[in-house]
């Protein structure tokens, strides 16, 4: 529904029939508040007059004891409601306090409307312009009702019911800004409950408070009912609007005092489960090395473990084919290099009966294939559809490869993205991500130069949205030590702990690591590894 044009005229609706419930704007289009169909109205042209107000409406009845709404005389009277045959008569005022026009409503609960549209809510005329605290239903005997309860507090209604509501209400703000709260007491049904959430977003920040009655659909039907204390209770216990996102702290003692376990699998290396206290469902896991690094090989050797021990395992290497892929996972569990030379058939077949075979691992057969949006869906898929706890994606650069545009907002984007769906999932996503070049050669991390979390390749959202960062360090080159790897924790959101966790020996006989102790006790320095 257009929100700028301004009210015209009321017509009769072509689809439910009423004679007077279908609102026409200025720009043509229209809109029934009795069934909800919008028009668009291309074909209409603007041919209503105004008429003078005296000639448009007129009061007409009395105000009378409404005894099926427990609605007495005096409630009537103070709105000016009046019975008018068999019709109730609910006069809407200008900002200068003279009437405008009827809302007129059937036994039949159908209603149309006499003379102009107003801008102001109904009853507003009759209060104050700021005030304690203003209630506001969805019709107007809701609003009678609870005046009739509650008498002196100011009371009004929308003018349009639920589905207008954020329109309606957007046109008030001057007045209720007056009012220290905002009582929204809309129905207990869908449509009410949707009103209140697209009119609390523009109504004063921190005013806003939320009434619900448990066992009736409004104040009417409560009143109905007798139970003029639910009204009471409804309005004068209504909870303040917190948009989602917000949580009260005084109602997590459920959450905090659930059993918190400290992880849900160890990796197979001693220091890093000293180091991160193991692997969690639910957290993002970077690891990040210079080119040639073993970045692969070590995740590899973590999923291995991790199907070896029952875990469902999701692969997605973009820079390996399927069969290297296995050929390594295989390798990393059996303890032979599967994936280079020729190897017996008999072997392979009885290599394979004893890891994937048995294992519950998926792999993403898309080598070649690196549009991000298809890698989400995969990754969606792993986890929703094949129940995949722990997902590695090799690697960040690649995904982003086929990609124009500014590296830094590419990655940014990427990282949202998938934070997002480990945050949705419930997964432990490892995520392999390259390193920028240093500008010294001679520490370069081909050659063993120290990592820190500022040489993360393009952007600071890689560190900021993961939960840890393992940074992979060797001397590629090195006479003595060029299968050593010394693995440094650079980020640890669970326990704060960084700095050398581990180091690594790598057998390229076996394709396998082998942890060693490490001299370097290097830990955390902020002077280099921000």
């Amino acid at each position: 529904m257009n929100t700028e044009s301004e009210f015209v005229a009321h017509e009769p609706c072509n689809n439910c029939g009423s004679s007077d419930a279908n609102s026409r704007y200025s720009d043509g289009h229209a809109y029934c508040f009795a069934c909800h169909t919008y028009s668009p109205g291309e074909d209409w042209t603007h041919t209503h007059t105004q008429m003078n107000t005296n000639e448009r409406v007129q009061f007409l009845g009395s105000a009378e004891q409404l005894q099926k709404r427990r609605i007495s005389e005096a409630t009537n009277s103070f709105y000016r409601i009046y019975r008018h045959g068999n019709t109730l008569r609910f006069p809407y005022y200008n900002a200068s306090g003279q009437v405008v026009g009827f809302k007129i409503k059937t036994k039949s609960k159908d209603f149309h409307y006499e003379g102009a549209s107003s801008d102001q809510l109904f009853g507003q005329h009759l209060f104050p312009t700021s005030g304690k605290r203003i209630v506001i239903t969805e019709g107007e005997l809701d609003a009678a009702s609870c005046y009739e309860v509650m008498s002196g507090w100011p009371m009004v209604s929308l003018p349009h019911g639920a589905a207008a509501a954020k329109k309606d209400l957007q046109k008030a703000i001057p007045f209720l800004q007056g009012y220290q709260e905002i009582v929204l007491f809309f129905d207990n049904d869908e449509a009410g409950r949707e009103a209140v959430e697209s009119a609390s977003s523009i109504l004063p920040a921190g005013r806003v408070k939320i009434a619900r009655l448990d066992a009736y659909k409004d104040a009417s039907d409560a009143l109905q009912a007798e139970d003029r204390e639910a009204i009471r209770r409804a309005i004068w216990d209504a909870k303040p609007y917190r948009p989602d996102g917000i949580v009260d702290g005084k109602n997590l003692m459920a959450l905090v005092t659930e059993p918190t376990k400290t992880c849900d699998h160890e990796y197979p290396f001693e220091g890093l489960n000293d180091k991160l206290h193991g692997i969690r469902y639910g957290e993002l896991t970077t690891l990040t090395a210079g080119s040639g690094s073993g970045k692969t090989s070590l995740v590899r050797a973590i999923a291995a473990d991790l199907a070896m021990k029952g875990e469902t395992v999701g692969i997605l290497e973009l820079e390996a084919n399927n069969k290297r892929t296995a050929l390594g996972l295989m390798s990393a569990a059996v303890g032979k290099p599967y994936h280079i030379g020729e190897h017996d058939k008999e072997e392979l077949e009885s290599a394979f009966a004893d890891t994937l075979a048995k294992w519950n691992v998926f792999l993403f057969d898309g080598f070649g294939s690196f549009d991000p949006d298809v890698i989400y869906n995969r990754i969606e898929y792993l986890a929703s559809g094949l129940e995949c706890r722990i997902i590695f994606l090799d690697h960040l650069s690649i995904l982003l490869s086929g990609l124009d545009g500014d590296e830094r907002r590419m990655i940014d984007s990427t990282m949202t993205k998938l934070r997002s769906l480990v945050e949705r999932t419930g997964i432990a996503l490892f995520l392999v991500s390259h390193l920028r070049r240093t500008n010294s050669d001679s520490n370069s991390h081909e050659e063993g130069g120290r990592v820190s979390l500022g040489q993360l390749r393009g952007s600071h959202s890689i560190a900021q949205l993961s939960d840890s960062v393992i940074a992979l360090e060797r001397d590629q080159q090195g006479e003595a030590n060029a299968n050593l790897t010394t693995l440094r924790v650079l980020k640890n959101r669970f326990s704060g702990e960084v700095g050398v966790a581990t180091t690594l020996s790598y057998d390229l006989s076996t394709c396998q690591f082998y942890e060693t102790k490490s001299e370097d006790t290097v830990e955390f320095n902020p002077a280099t590894d921000f």
